[in-house]
């Protein structure tokens, strides 16, 4: 076990040090500037047609909604990677980190439009409803069926499996830090939980994250802003070390420019997913009348991730005065911070917090696993196989130690990743012509439609079947 920590550390060091970041933060300034600076110029769009997104446009089937579509990425989103990645980032890397997961999301927001946009374009008819995601689009945008599979299996294994393990952990974690249940206790119940709600489908899946994700994520934001707001006066400092450990100007547990910048994606990534390729899975489920209004509302879900939620976090964090770092680490550094705040009752709440962000995020990350199962094969045993070995996966995070399953993690996103950012930028030029679409209609004073038909780069394109 211990070679295969070693293994593993070694190669994320190779993929974090050097090929991730440049993939990430490239892909992510290409489809900035050329998309026109998309998640900014159109912020208000996105937040327009997330507003006006709880209509399904075919009424036959058991479509989701664009919000249900919304609120199950989000689900996924939402989770550790807010309370307790925040907090390892932070440990690891200094107040510096914080800034780094600003900057992933505010860029890779444009990754995030483009891979959700390309999800609606290459969706599929199913017998009640639509799958698709990045082995879609590979398959019938690239016609590279290797190249789809390969991602397939990658997801199934990051999102079913690695991060299963990295939820369940730190929900058990969190738990026995504020009521003393042991991990095997807390794993044996999450797990039970988790095999009666996904073996009931998409649906069912949509309407547990529509109704407790909104609920969850409002506590916690309106609970962070009543601390900030109560500290205010230490704001404008917090603010500026952040800044400053950000280049390496001050040097706080380690927390240099190399270290900074590297957990600070890592983290960033692990909680808003833009370009990982996961978000794009249940894009495509969404009913809705042009790929570009799913790709702006899933833009808007990194937003709300890192900018708010993660920030969140972070400001408890550094304005608690404890120290970080050492044993200090993950969800137990988040409960600390929240207790100097608001006394014993911190250590419970985050716990009651991470159990429904965590939880969720398991069942998201469930479904992400099951659309890629059903790219691969149709076979119901198989499906059947992969629900049960989640279940099994659940529990073996809960035994498992912090750093295992967080290398896991981090691995198994990277390769990930990287699939998904060589398709996208392969594909990202229909995109854009997607995106020009869009305009030309809004420009015109129109609820924009998609047909294909009525664009030449598309009309001819047979592996476009929804449109």
């Amino acid at each position: 076990m211990e070679t295969l920590q070693h293994i593993i550390d070694a190669t994320n060091d190779i993929l974090w040090t050097y090929v991730m970041i440049a993939a990430l933060i490239g892909c992510a300034l290409y489809f900035t500037l050329r998309s026109g600076f998309v998640q900014f110029r159109m912020l208000g769009e996105m937040i327009r047609q997330l507003a006006n997104s709880n209509e399904r446009h075919h009424t036959e089937g058991k479509h989701i909604s664009p919000f249900q579509a919304f609120a199950v990425s989000l689900a996924s989103r939402v989770g550790t990677g807010n309370l307790a990645g925040v907090a390892t980032a932070i440990a690891v890397g200094g107040p510096g980190a914080v800034f780094w997961m600003w900057i992933i999301a505010l860029i890779g927001s444009a990754n995030a439009f483009i891979e959700s946009t390309l999800a609606q374009l290459y969706k599929r008819r199913t017998e009640d409803s639509f799958i698709g995601g990045p082995a879609y689009y590979i398959l019938h945008g690239l016609k590279c069926r290797w190249m789809a599979i390969l991602f397939s299996v990658l997801t199934i294994l990051t999102f079913g499996f690695a991060f299963n393990t990295v939820q369940s952990n730190t929900l058990c974690e969190a738990v026995e830090n504020a009521f003393g249940f042991s991990h095997i206790h807390m794993g044996i119940a999450i797990t039970v939980a988790t095999l009666v709600i996904i073996f009931g489908g998409i649906q069912r899946i949509a309407k547990f994250s529509s109704i407790i994700v909104p609920i969850m994520a409002l506590g916690y934001i309106l609970l962070a802003f009543t601390i900030v707001i109560l500290n205010i006066g230490q704001l404008p400092a917090v603010i500026e070390l952040i800044i400053k450990s950000a280049f390496g100007m001050e040097q706080v547990v380690g927390g240099g420019l190399g270290a900074a910048l590297m957990q600070g994606i890592k983290r960033g990534l692990f909680s808003n997913e833009a370009g990982m390729g996961s978000a794009p899975n249940v894009a495509a489920t969404a009913s809705t009348s042009h790929p570009v209004k799913q790709g702006l509302i899933q833009s808007l879900g990194v937003f709300t991730d890192t900018l708010i939620i993660c920030s969140c976090t972070a400001f408890i964090i550094l304005m608690s005065g404890i120290e970080f770092g050492g044993q200090m680490d993950g969800i137990r550094l988040t409960q600390e911070a929240l207790t100097t705040q608001i006394g014993g009752a911190g250590r419970i709440f985050v716990a009651i917090a991470i159990f429904f962000f965590a939880f969720s995020s398991i069942i998201g990350n469930y479904y992400y696993g099951e659309a890629n199962i059903k790219f691969i094969t149709s076979s119901r045993k198989v499906l059947n196989a992969y629900r049960l070995l989640v279940g099994v996966m659940v529990m073996s995070g809960a035994a498992m130690s912090l750093q295992t399953v967080w290398s896991l993690a981090d691995l198994t996103m990277a390769l990930m990743t990287l699939c998904n950012i060589a398709a996208i930028v392969l594909l990202g030029g229909q995109v854009m012509t997607l995106l020009k679409d869009y305009r030309k209609q809004k420009s015109a004073g129109l609820d924009p439609v998609f047909r294909k038909n009525d664009i030449k780069e598309f009309a001819s394109n047979d592996s476009i079947e929804c449109w």
